[in-house]
């Protein structure tokens, strides 16, 4: 026998012997015509198409960080890159489904949504300004029995102040998309 058996190299190489017979017959290994492991040939032979992290874990050694020379680090950035993948589907799907918006246009909507209700608040004392007074003038009329004047245009002045300071502490509220 000019080389090594499959237990012997499975010793020699620190991997199990069942990984020693799908080596071989993935043709990783450098054979002898007898059938026995040429094991230096071999070794340089499995070094160059096994994957070096793939390698590095059948062994026994660690899956820590690496630096960029690193043979793990094709494996993290392929990794990163299936993430990032999966990612960008997901929000594809959620976007087609109408779960997901645009951040900008959620903002602009709430924006247009706050001004238009802060014009109409402040519009509404000129709007409703006379008939208060003439539903508040009516209503003292019909209590006391004398007629009563109130001036549309006081009521509107106290309507738009109390307004405003209104609008004032609700211009504080900020909305937040996280």
């Amino acid at each position: 026998m000019e080389g090594m058996s499959e237990r012997e190299y499975s010793a020699h190489s620190g991997l199990s012997r069942g990984a020693i017979q799908k080596a071989r017959k993935a043709g990783r290994l450098v054979v002898y015509s007898d059938g026995s492991i040429n094991a230096a040939a071999s070794d340089v032979r499995r070094a160059d198409m096994t994957d070096p992290d793939q390698q590095r874990r059948s062994t026994g050694g660690d899956s820590g960080f690496s630096g960029p020379a690193d043979s793990s680090s094709y494996l993290k950035a392929r990794t990163a890159l299936t993430v990032y993948q999966a990612q960008d589907k997901q929000l594809g799907i959620q976007k087609k489904k109408g779960t997901l918006v645009d951040r900008a246009r959620a903002e602009a909507l709430v924006f247009r949504l706050a001004r238009q209700e802060r014009d109409t608040w402040v519009t509404w004392p000129a709007r409703v300004a006379a008939l208060m007074a003439a539903e508040v003038a009516l209503g003292v009329e019909k209590q006391t029995g004398t007629p009563v004047i109130i001036e549309a245009a006081i009521l509107q002045r106290v309507l738009e102040a109390h307004v405003r300071q209104h609008l004032d502490a609700l211009a504080d509220l900020r909305v937040s998309f996280g």
